[in-house]
């Protein structure tokens, strides 16, 4: 009676082992794989074909009765096969993983072919003679099943294609008797490895593996998160400039981590589409056409109650050639919340280092804000800021200067103007030095009549309203002017009084000082700056200093302190114009001047991309 693999029923052999027999069944182990070796080898030449198996390997007396061998026809040698060369470590993988698969398939009784090479071609091993297990009554623990590529008990079963060379194969019978003499047997199901445990628990994994510093410095703008979607509907596929799709494909990363960032949260300016740029008309947008450059539409995205921030400041510097450390405290008060849209800062009696100067100011502004244009005459200088994805509405900015002094090879004392339009609304920035002295009330009103009307502004760009502009009058033909500097004007009390007020309170009120004041009562009376405003003073005067000290002059000229440095503004339109803050800066103590600066919020309205000359 035969088995489903082909082997008489009497042909199993039964397998034990036990703890105790463990070293026993070791050194008969060696002993017979000697034997077997010997045998086989003999003086060393391989055995001749033909020879019956039984010749070659000696196998027990029991086993050979229960088991028919059937002699094993050689047949020629199979071509080779072209494999590429193979490393090391490659090979030995190969070999390790080869004999791995012929364990598996030994114990699989399902199991009824296998590789060429594998050891389930091997004849079946000699039973083990330890003492069998209480548990089994015939001592089953571990059994063999001999493949019939190598055996076959059946009369009609056939050998299949087995090794070419008997020498290969009585190699692989006796690694698979040495395996088993040695403890190494098969059980009944697949051979499992003990269970590795780490030391200590494992640490919970994230979802995200992603760390979330890199998560966080590298987001996707809220500006750009349909970008994928729209580039999938597009073109088919992101592009790999884009995101790594082989880190996506198989789920190791996730949609907010780095992979999908389309460009960093610290850039100034935000992305445009090139269909929106192919969209805009430039240069023949008119006033409220849809992608005009200048037009209401354009306007309103960018500044949606139409208003923005000025910072206008003046400051004479006494010619010092030391800056000051930080201009933090002069450019970027604590007060409001934001900084301001555009800064000009108009300097008189200016440091020898002009360039130095810009270097600063910009180096405290930061890149997002670029100089628009600069601009000096003798020691006057200007510099415009504006943020940096606000110049292009910005058209031309053109310049002007006016010595008042009859000598002028020394141009300590003038004017300087510049002026350009931004969207439909155009701007004039002037910043003066007048006369000094206390009781040259009226030069200073003559170099104000001067700088109005020898002042030629603007010259190519247009009046953007030329029925309301006036030919003697260079504030009058601009929608926004800003005058500021060192006017020099004085109080008209002496030193010992002006000194009381200021002492009863540090934070005393200083409407008792501008009654005494020349440039308030000039105003009233309309004798200078005819049409401007400003804003109510709420600091105490700006000079004269002692350097670095925030006390008043002490030397034996004993100068009475008086507002001297002043910012005042005009506007053709009512209302277009609202003073946030007008103070000075006291931390700033290189020049017996402190910086005075103040805050506007201007109306803004827009314009023509193209104009009709």
């Amino acid at each position: 009676m035969s088995t489903p693999n082909g082997f008489p029923q009497h042909s199993r052999v039964c397998l034990t082992r036990s703890m105790e027999g463990g070293a026993v069944q070791d050194l008969q182990a060696k002993k017979a794989g000697k034997a077997a070796r010997k045998e086989a080898g003999g003086d060393g030449a391989p055995p001749k074909l033909g020879t019956p198996i039984s010749e070659t390997f000696k196998l027990p007396e029991d086993l050979k009765a229960n088991i028919k061998i059937k002699s094993i026809t050689p047949r020629p040698p199979r071509k080779p096969r072209l494999e590429r060369a193979a490393s090391l470590d490659e090979k030995s993988w190969r070999k390790w993983r080869r004999f791995r698969t012929s364990q598996e398939s030994l114990t699989d009784p399902n199991e009824t072919s296998s590789s060429n090479g594998s050891l389930q071609e091997a004849s079946p091993s000699p039973p083990s003679r330890g003492r069998a297990s209480p548990c089994n009554p015939c001592g089953q623990q571990e059994s063999l099943h001999s493949s019939p590529d190598a055996l076959e008990a059946s009369p009609g079963g056939k050998s299949r294609g087995g090794a070419s060379d008997l020498g290969k194969r009585a190699s692989e019978i006796s690694s698979a008797f040495g395996g088993l003499l040695r403890g190494k047997g098969f059980a009944a199901g697949k051979p499992r490895l003990s269970q590795i445990m780490p030391a200590r628990p494992l640490p919970p994994m994230e979802l995200n593996v992603a760390s979330h510093s890199l998560r966080t410095a590298n987001r996707i703008d809220s500006d750009c998160l349909d970008y994928r979607h729209y580039s999938q509907h597009k073109f088919g596929r992101v592009s790999s400039s884009l995101s790594d799709s082989r880190l996506q494909g198989n789920g190791t990363l996730c949609d907010s981590c780095s992979t999908d960032s389309m460009k960093s949260t610290f850039s100034v300016l935000t992305p445009i589409r090139a269909k929106d740029v192919r969209s805009r008309s430039y240069l023949e947008g008119s006033l409220l056409a849809s992608g005009a450059l200048m037009g209401a539409e354009e306007l309103s995205r960018y500044f949606p109650n139409r208003s923005m921030g000025i910072f206008v400041a003046t400051w004479n510097m006494q010619g010092q050639k030391e800056l000051p450390v930080n201009l933090d405290d002069f450019l970027l008060p604590t007060d409001p919340d934001f900084a301001q849209d555009m800064y000009v800062i108009g300097v008189q009696e200016g440091c020898p280092d002009r360039r130095e100067w810009e270097i600063r100011l910009q180096e405290t502004l930061g890149p997002h804000y670029v100089l628009l244009h600069s601009a000096a005459h003798g020691v006057l200088y200007m510099s415009v800021f504006i943020r940096r994805d606000l110049i292009w509405f910005c058209s031309e900015v053109e310049y002007a200067t006016v010595t008042t002094r009859i000598v002028s090879q020394i141009k300590t004392k003038g004017a300087l103007g510049i002026s350009f339009t931004f969207f439909g609304t155009s701007f004039l920035f002037i910043t003066s030095h007048f006369t000094s002295g206390d009781s040259k009330v009226n030069e200073r009103k003559l170099d104000y009549n001067k700088t109005i009307q020898a002042l030629t502004l603007p010259k190519n760009v247009p009046d953007t309203n030329p029925y309301r502009s006036s030919s003697s009058d260079v504030t009058t033909r601009f929608d926004e002017v800003f005058w500021f500097g060192d006017f020099n004007f004085r109080l008209n009390k002496d030193r010992e009084t002006v000194d009381s007020i200021l002492n009863q309170n540090p934070n005393t009120d200083v409407s008792k000082l501008l009654v005494y004041d020349q440039l308030t009562s000039e105003m009233s009376r309309g004798s200078i700056f005819k049409g401007f405003q400003e804003a109510d003073i709420h600091f105490r005067p700006s000079y004269k200093f002692d350097i670095g000290k925030d006390s008043y002059d002490t030397t034996s000229k004993q100068r009475t302190p008086s507002y001297t440095d002043r910012v005042v503004f005009r506007s053709r339109y009512k209302d277009d114009i609202q003073a946030v803050k007008y103070s000075s800066c006291p931390v700033i103590k290189t020049s017996d001047h402190r910086p005075v600066f103040a805050l506007f919020r201007v109306k803004v309205r827009p314009g023509r991309d193209k104009w009709d000359h």
